[in-house]
């Protein structure tokens, strides 16, 4: 009999063949290293493993890209730049020239549809930038380029030629529900009455030179309103505005001259009641700013004073010596909004 310890080392032989045996299993275990090229993305046999010399170069293909890394100074940024307006707009017309120390212009750039400014990489040193655009003030700033070529001036603000803004260049259309258009004339001489025109329609094309600006505004005459169904019916007929022979009233403004900072003299003309007569308009510029809607908008107020005599409305009432029933003036204030392009949201 056996112990259980002799039984164990005497069956030990019978498994050795088993771990004799695992040579024959070796090929599997040596072909792992081909499988390891897997790893290394190369096939999983040895004729793979030696073919991997030939997918190597791909990987050693990348310094066949690096070239394109290398050639970047080439098209390095220099002179980098913003050009914008007071409200924050870009001035997509601006030039920037770019001088060394001894006045020798040594580059040029025009700005893109945002308003941005690049050049080539300049030497390194001190130079003068200067932006300029028509209707705009030119403006000269000091421009140090590093080492790598490049000179950064962030925003450029451009001031309106005169210290007046407008908003940016192009179409800006009424937008009635945000709009007023009122006329105030005196009462008896002792007070007011206001009226409103609840119908107009109208558009701003603002030139990238303010002077070749323009405004067409209608209105329909019968639209007026002063809260008071009697007096309206009133102002509609013959003796004011006529209404049913002239069913608009009509402004078109064919240029702008600046009056002081944001402010501006619209010049046009006015048609009322079948009559018509050159009328400038006192303009301020308030500003731009988003809306809910996704849209641009600017808002501007204006004013402006007509005589009734101007336009044939001479209808009055003496009611004591000197004392008419209407002031023989109208006062116009107009509260407009505008939204950038040619239709409304």
């Amino acid at each position: 009999m056996y112990t259980s310890q002799e039984q164990a080392e005497r069956s030990a032989p019978a498994t050795r063949p088993a771990e004799q045996s695992a040579p024959a299993s070796r090929p599997a275990q040596e072909s792992a290293p081909a499988t390891r090229p897997a790893e290394q993305s190369a096939p999983a046999s040895r004729p793979a493993q030696e073919s991997a010399p030939a997918t190597r170069p791909a990987e050693q293909s990348a310094p066949a890209t690096r070239p394109a890394q290398q050639s970047a100074p080439a098209g390095r940024r220099g002179l980098h730049a913003l050009i914008r307006t007071k409200d924050g707009w870009a001035v997509q017309h601006a030039i920037v020239t770019v001088t060394d120390m001894t006045g020798q212009q040594v580059a040029r750039a025009e700005a893109d549809a945002e308003g941005v400014v690049s050049t080539g990489p300049l030497a390194p040193g001190v130079y003068t930038a200067v932006a300029t655009a028509a209707g705009y003030t030119p403006a000269a700033l000091t421009a140090i380029a590093t080492g790598s070529g490049a000179a950064e001036l962030g925003t450029v603000v451009l001031a309106r030629q005169g210290g007046v803004d407008l908003p940016p260049p192009g179409i800006w259309t009424l937008d009635p529900a945000h709009c007023t258009i009122a006329a105030t004339a005196q009462h008896l001489g002792l007070s007011t009455v206001r009226g409103r025109f609840t119908q107009f329609a109208g558009r701003i094309e603002v030139g990238p030179d303010p002077e070749t600006s323009s405004v067409a505004a209608d209105i329909v005459a019968g639209s007026i309103d002063t809260g008071n169904g009697t007096r309206d019916d009133h102002l509609r007929s013959a003796d004011f505005l006529n209404a049913d022979a002239y069913r608009m009233i009509s402004y078109r403004g064919t240029g702008l001259t600046p009056a002081g900072p944001d402010r501006w003299i619209v010049h046009g003309t006015l048609t009322l009641a079948g009559v018509k007569r050159p009328v400038d308009l006192d303009l301020a510029y308030l500003g731009t700013g988003p809306d809910p809607w996704g849209g641009l908008r600017a808002a501007f107020r204006a004013g402006t004073e007509l005589r009734r005599e101007d336009f044939a409305m001479t209808y009055n009432q003496v009611v004591r010596a000197g004392v008419n029933l209407i002031g023989s003036t109208l006062k116009v204030e107009l509260d407009i909004q505008a939204v950038q392009g040619t239709s409304l949201p």
